[in-house]
């Protein structure tokens, strides 16, 4: 079973979630890993890595899309541990991290049917992510909130 979470192409860690996935799934209080010049808002408040997001408070319902690499699953560990939010990662069902962070820790996961197209940093649409992705959530709330979404979107809400 592989460490890694991901690999991805031209080695950048910052993808920016889709402006209607954060729509549909409703208003956030914290994004704790924000790019520093977004060119939409995806939370109330946002951390950027100026502020370095693990290391700060968080509060209220936390929208997560990690950096993706070595250190992603520090940021969804620290989101179990706030107990409420939403975090979007890829879905490498086959990686330690899925089964040791995900499995016995989060109340629901939306696995997207394909696979998602993030934006570049200046909004701009990337090509398709070189792996499937999908919605971890952590609290009831959540949990509503994806089940309202998979009307939105194809694919399956696994209830944990």
């Amino acid at each position: 079973m592989s460490k890694d979470f991901n690999t991805n192409t031209k080695n950048n860690d910052e993808w920016l979630t889709p402006p209607d996935i954060i729509k549909a799934l409703g208003e956030f209080d914290l994004d704790p890993s924000s790019p520093i010049n977004r060119p939409w808002e995806t939370a109330k408040k946002h951390y950027t890595v100026e502020d370095d997001g693990l290391v700060q408070p968080w509060e209220g319902r936390v929208w997560c899309n990690p950096p993706y690499g070595r250190e992603t699953f520090k940021w969804i560990d620290k989101l179990a541990t706030h107990g409420n939010g939403i975090a979007l990662i890829f879905a490498r069902t086959e990686t330690i991290g899925l089964h040791d962070h995900i499995w016995n820790c989060a109340d629901a996961v939306f696995f997207f049917k394909g696979r998602l197209k993030f934006h570049y940093v200046d909004g701009t649409q990337g090509g398709a992510a070189n792996a499937p992705s999908c919605l971890v959530t952590y609290g009831k709330e959540n949990v509503n909130a994806l089940i309202e979404f998979q009307d939105k979107y194809e694919g399956v809400t696994i209830i944990l």
